[in-house]
């Protein structure tokens, strides 16, 4: 089984950090670096076939995880939202993909139930990288990067985070 993990938005911040706690500074594309390495060192450590991408084109990160003709692609995220009660975990898979959906309901029960943060569901949605991974694919919103609960937990439950990804799909390869 061969596992691409992406992390959102680009290497270093550069041009595009995504989401930025505006009171903080907190960068979305540090947490989702972080985490997404901690996954990938995870399903390592599992005997997993597992890479790490992180671009700032997502036509390479899309061409990087089909050329290495992956069975499962993951691109971690931040949510952010201009009012900052908004809070919560949620999972997209693409539209037309019941093995997407099936991947993203496992991960999301995973980190809901594991770190607590508010359930927003699994959703569908024709992101770019979904749409253009041949892989089933999904792409999770870890938590709110405006929310200060959320902002806290992205800061200090990295490998929480980690961990609730990696049951996630290790219970999609069982099939559970």
């Amino acid at each position: 089984m061969k596992i691409v993990i992406n992390a959102g938005h680009a290497p270093n911040g550069k041009p595009d950090p995504g989401a930025v706690n505006p009171k903080t500074g907190t960068r979305e594309s540090d947490i989702t670096c972080a985490v997404a390495k901690k996954v990938v060192n995870l399903l390592k450590k599992k005997g997993h076939l597992s890479k790490f991408v992180q671009d700032d084109s997502l036509w390479r990160v899309c061409n990087f995880a089909n050329t290495e003709d992956a069975d499962i692609f993951v691109s971690i995220h931040c949510n952010a939202f201009a009012n900052a009660s908004a809070n919560g975990t949620e999972t997209f898979h693409y539209p037309t993909s019941t093995r997407g959906k099936r991947l993203a309901k496992h991960i999301q029960t995973e980190i809901v139930n594991d770190l607590d943060t508010r359930d927003r569901g699994v959703k569908s949605n024709t992101f770019y990288v979904l749409k253009h991974t041949n892989a089933p694919a999904v792409l999770v919103e870890l938590a709110f990067i405006t929310n200060a609960t959320d902002e806290k937990l992205l800061k200090t439950k990295q490998d929480a985070f980690a961990n609730s990804i990696v049951k996630g799909i290790e219970k999609y390869i069982k099939g559970v």
